[in-house]
Order: structure tokens, then sequence, then C-alpha cells
């Protein structure tokens, strides 16, 4: 059995199994002890530290508030939501008129947050999209190519995806943008965190590749690896401003990230902040 479920099984759910049941006495122990913080998944479902979960949704709070001026009565749409990482900062920023959605596929993960956040906090709202949860297989159909928000037109002020694009093939990277412009109240603004090609990364790919390398051209997109299963994606800056204004959105600022070895950075991925006109 164990032999058939590694040839069958992908290597990052095997890699997620056993780091899971490496953390099983950790998080029994934290269950009774009662060390986890309210809101904080056991170590087997987030396998980092507590302190890490919760610094990085604190680091990406300060995001919103100083890079898109997010406000305590704003309706916020989280697309990749996982368990809920930046929504636990947000349940003591947003106000009782605030609002917060947040979508993702995996549906143990939409599970968890309604159970541990939804029902202490009704003004937070998890939902599962249905869609399949792995990671990119250009093989495969585009599940999220034609994947609509369940969300009626020009609800929310702000809308944030992180990491998300860099598992997303073109067609459906397109179609999210898409979707987030389509939800967009006019003048609300938008933070997405992916991998930007532009002559200086690719320059520093070409001269000093570091671990996060995109050798292979695709065009306007880069591929990390070909193996189906492991494949990261890079995407070119003109082509994701280009679909960005389609969308209507006006992209505001870049932060440039260190991921490609870059001396002066904001943080690790790119991020983009863009405002619907």
């Amino acid at each position: 059995m164990k032999r058939f479920l590694n040839f069958t099984l992908p290597d990052f759910v095997r890699l997620l199994a056993r780091r899971r049941i490496f953390y099983l006495p950790v998080d029994a122990f934290d269950s009774i002890t009662g060390r986890r913080p309210e809101g904080v998944p056991p170590r087997g479902k987030i396998l980092v530290s507590y302190s890490e979960y919760l610094n990085e949704g604190k680091k990406y709070l300060t995001y919103f508030q100083e890079l898109a001026d997010l406000q305590p009565d704003y309706s916020v749409l989280e697309a990749g939501c996982g368990t809920g990482r930046i929504a636990l900062p947000l349940i003591r920023f947003l106000n009782k008129n605030g609002i917060y959605n947040g979508l993702d596929e995996a549906e143990s993960d939409i599970n968890w947050c309604k159970k541990n956040i939804s029902a202490k906090h009704p003004n937070f709202r998890f939902q599962y999209t249905g869609l399949k949860n792995k990671p990119v297989d250009f093989s495969s159909k585009a599940d999220a190519e034609h994947f609509i928000f369940p969300y009626e037109d020009e609800k929310f002020d702000f809308v944030f995806i992180t990491s998300a694009f860099t598992l997303l093939k073109p067609t459906e990277v397109e179609n999210y943008i898409n979707e987030i412009g389509r939800v967009m109240k006019m003048g609300a603004k938008c933070l997405i965190s992916l991998y930007i090609v532009n002559c200086v990364s690719e320059d520093l790919m070409i001269k000093k590749p570091t671990q996060m390398h995109f050798p292979f051209n695709k065009g306007f997109y880069r591929l990390r690896s070909i193996e189906a299963g492991k494949q990261l994606i890079a995407y070119d800056e003109e082509w994701i401003l280009e679909k960005l204004q389609n969308a209507g959105l006006k992209m505001a600022s870049i932060q440039f990230g260190s991921w490609c070895g870059r001396k002066h950075f904001f943080d690790y991925q790119d991020l983009i902040i863009c405002s619907k006109m």
C-alpha cells in the first residue's frame, strides 16, 4: 500500500501528510494545555509556528493600511483565504460596519474558518468555491477560467489576493482579474501578490539565479518547472498591467520583492496595488 501511494499521490500531498503526522503530538499537547492562540489552526495544518502565522497576517494588515488606505468600515474580499491567516488581524481592525468575505478552494479550510471565526464574528463570512484544489497542471481543464465570484457587481471597497497568481494559469489569472474588477466599487482598491518578470528580474535570473528561478520561457509567462504538480508561474509585467487595464483597474504602484535577488525590495513577492477607475 505504501509503495502504491508513493506512486499515485502527488509530491505535495505526501509531504503534507508527513508533516501533519509529525506535528500530531505537538498539536495534541497544545490543544490540552491551551497553548494554541485563539483562531489559529493546529501546527499540522499551518506548517509554521504560531508566531509566524500571526505575524504574516499582521504584516499584510499593515500593507493594506499603508498601500491601499484600508478603513475599518470597508467591505473586504479575500480570494484564496486559506485558514484565515489574514482574516484574524482584520477581526480587530474592522468595526461593526465592516464586512469580510473569504473564498477558497480547500473545503477543509473553509470549514475551519466557519467554525472558528464566523461562529464568533458573523460579519466574517467564508465560502467554498468548489474548484479543484491542486497545483498548476497545464494538462488539465482550467476550472478557474470560468469561475464567477459569488457576489454582485461593485460590492467591495477592497479586494486582495496573495500568492494565488503564482499557481494559476494565464486564462485563470485573466478571469480572476476580470472578476476582481467586476466586484470592486468605483474608486475601490486591490492588492495582488505575485512574481513579476521585467527587465530587472529577468537580468537577475540570468546572471545570478536564486532558488526562486523561472528558467522556462513561455512568452508572457515563465515556469519554475515543467514537471506537472511543481509548476510555479511568474508573469510578464506588461501582460499583467494590460489585463488589469482591460478590467478597468489602474495600477497605483508596484512594490518589487526580493525573490529574484534584488538588493532593494519591499517583501519577498511583488505587490501590485490598483484602483478601479
